[in-house]
């Protein structure tokens, strides 16, 4: 690519995967690390540093502008010396200089690295946060996870290959071993493994090795994947215990939205295919159902507000792919308006390909005996099956979020039908903004999800990056969604004005009920053949407000009772603010006392001024603390 062909991609879609811009005075760490991750991303076949070029963060809409660099060949000279020498193994880049608006900048091409070459890291630092990774568009250090890529390779067995040290063959529950047995029958009734012995199965399918390890040298041992899949619950708990799913029912739309209001857990511990089936009861048995009555039947049919398919396939991706490094379990969290599955471990996959065919596995021996269960989905077709079957039964699609900081993978189901009447009606009020359906369909999802981005934008569409992102800016223009963040970690939030719509758009449905309290979801009632047989919480507690009122001082309570829905963003800051002076406040507190959403209360208030160093955090070593409270910072006289 030339240098301009480079800028305008930069201004269209900002830094991605394969592009990234630095100002590069020198030829320092910075520069040295995206080309480090660059060499190292499996599939992505390189990428492309444009050097002299600076983005403009104060204008309107920021862009990227030309700065130049004086001496370019100095500076190609500095680069092409530091990868020959910095780096275990030279990485040889392309290095051309280019004129842009009169100015010299420098195109870098990095070339991907051989696989058997990989990981290319810095020689200082060694392995593995030595060696950078291409995560959309940021460079990140690698974990022993990634190691695990890089060398598969290279023929290296994966974790869940290793024997456990603690674990002997009396720990394998023969159940177990023949529950997969006949799993695998149900599937394949000719296949060559149902003749052997259960110690050649166990043997073939990777659980069971021979200790290299005196005094138990030579005798069998299991591995990893081995007790994961035929443990005894007791050796499950000894070697692994916080190897376990946790089923967390949680009263409300936020996690603990007030301490009176505790969740309800159940902790499932059992060999993997018990475990699947003994999870998806739980969900079942908990999901709201809705019923049909076929023309013709006599009897109505319950179903599950989210597909049996999809709790299914969401359920093993979870137990297959999570990390069994991470001595975390499996959350499974259902609140009123959805279901969230947590699994440790982020998803070796790029998440903006997350669907495509194709899978990478950090569990193969797990993975494989998935599959010959037909458990799992075979060449990564999971996600893609889950999508589909939330469309077909008219549901909100799926949103998949990925964390490497956190090293976490977290699924949301929806549980509320998509563009249904209520819908229509509710995006009825913006009629003048023209809005297509695809910004529509966006709309709906940010409401009921409370963030989106240009790759969940794609998911809902079927458009490309660029469509995405045109669509996403025009709702941001039009104040229907706020933007945050920067690059392909840009992210929109709903502002006041859609939030607040969001709470009045069905006055019929409120004045029916004068407790402020909606029978069922609206997406729900739109389809005339579903019934949620349980309420949701109130949208604000007054008396709580009150109550809360009653403890202000005279001015204050009186600031806040002349608050509304409309208020500048501004007034509604500089009245949280004197809140925070006077003591520390929840969330959920200025929730009820601002009559805001706590989505809203968290995006537009505490999060930009905690950013601008005016509140802070009463536990900051824990940011999810469920008591966690906000005060103001004392600025300096």
């Amino acid at each position: 690519m030339t240098a301009l062909e480079l800028l305008e991609s930069l201004n269209l879609l900002d830094e991605n995967e394969h592009i990234e811009a630095k100002r590069a005075s020198e030829a320092g760490k910075s520069i040295l690390e995206s080309i480090c991750a660059f060499a190292n991303e499996p599939g992505l076949g390189g990428g492309w540093l444009l050097l002299g070029v600076v983005r403009e963060e104060q204008a309107l809409f920021p862009a990227y502008e030309v700065e130049g660099i004086d001496q370019p060949e100095k500076l190609g000279a500095e680069i092409a010396t530091q990868c020959r020498t910095t780096f275990n193994q030279p990485v040889r880049v392309d290095i051309s200089t280019e004129t842009l608006d009169g100015k010299a900048v420098l195109v870098v091409h990095v070339p991907e690295a051989q696989a058997q070459d990989k990981p290319v890291f810095f020689k200082a630092q060694g392995l593995p946060k030595g060696a950078l990774r291409r995560i959309s568009s940021t460079d990140q250090h690698c974990t022993d996870d990634d190691m695990a890529v890089f060398y598969q390779g290279r023929q290296t067995e994966s974790f869940d290959a290793t024997p456990v040290a603690d674990a002997s063959m009396d720990d394998l529950l023969p159940e177990a071993i023949a529950d997969y047995r006949q799993s695998r029958a149900e599937a394949n009734p000719d296949a060559e493994e149902l003749r052997w012995s259960d110690e050649e199965l166990l043997q073939s399918l990777g659980c069971i090795r021979r200790s290299l390890q005196a005094p138990n040298q030579g005798t069998w041992q299991p591995t990893v994947a081995g007790l994961m899949l035929f443990g005894k619950p007791i050796a499950l708990r000894r070697c692994f215990p916080m190897m376990r799913v946790d089923y967390i029912r949680v009263p409300g739309r936020e996690w603990v939205p007030h301490p009176d209001r505790r969740f309800d857990t159940m902790d499932l511990r059992d060999p993997l295919l018990r475990l699947i089936r003994r999870a998806q009861a739980a969900i079942l048995d908990d999901l709201p159902k809705g019923f049909s009555l076929p023309e013709g039947d006599l009897q109505r049919q319950d179903k599950p507000a989210i597909p049996l398919r999809v709790i299914r396939e969401a359920l093993v991706n979870a137990l297959m792919h999570r990390s069994y490094r991470s001595h975390s379990p499996v959350q499974i969290i259902r609140y009123t308006n959805r279901l969230e599955i947590r699994n440790p471990g982020f998803s070796l996959k790029p998440q903006d390909h997350l669907g495509e065919p194709g899978s990478q596995l950090r569990n193969p021996k797990i993975a494989a005996a998935l599959y010959d269960t037909r458990l799992a989905e075979t060449k990564g077709s999971g996600i893609r099956v889950m999508r589909e079957s939330m469309e077909q039964a008219g549901l909100t699609p799926p949103l998949f979020e990925s964390n490497r900081d956190s090293d976490q993978f977290v699924a949301r189901y929806f549980f509320h039908h998509f563009l249904g009447e209520e819908d229509i009606a509710w995006l009825a009020q913006f009629k003048d903004l023209h809005l297509s359906e695809d910004e529509a369909k966006a709309l709906i999802v940010v409401r009921e999800a409370g963030a989106l981005n240009n790759g969940t934008y794609r998911e809902l569409t079927k458009v490309d990056t660029l469509t995405a992102s045109q669509s996403l800016r025009r709702l941001r223009d039009a104040g229907l969604l706020a933007q945050k963040g920067r690059g392909s970690a840009t992210y929109y939030v709903p502002t006041d004005r859609l939030v607040d719509s969001g709470l009045s758009s069905n006055p019929s449905a409120l004045s029916s009920n004068p407790d402020g309290l909606l029978s069922k979801p609206p997406g729900l009632l739109s389809n005339p053949e579903s019934l949620l047989s349980e309420p949701l919480e109130p949208v604000f507690d007054e008396a709580r407000r009150r109550e809360l009122l009653n403890g202000l001082p005279g001015e204050l309570a009186a600031s806040v009772g002349a608050i509304g829905q409309r208020h500048p963003p501004e007034e509604v800051r500089a009245l949280v603010i004197a809140l925070c002076q006077f003591r520390a406040w929840r969330t959920e507190e200025l929730s009820d006392l601002l009559r805001r959403r706590p989505e809203t209360i968290r995006q537009h208030y505490l999060r930009p001024l905690m950013r601008e160093g005016r509140l802070t955090m009463t536990n900051p070593q824990e940011p999810n603390d469920p008591q966690q409270a906000y005060r103001a910072v004392r600025l300096p006289k």
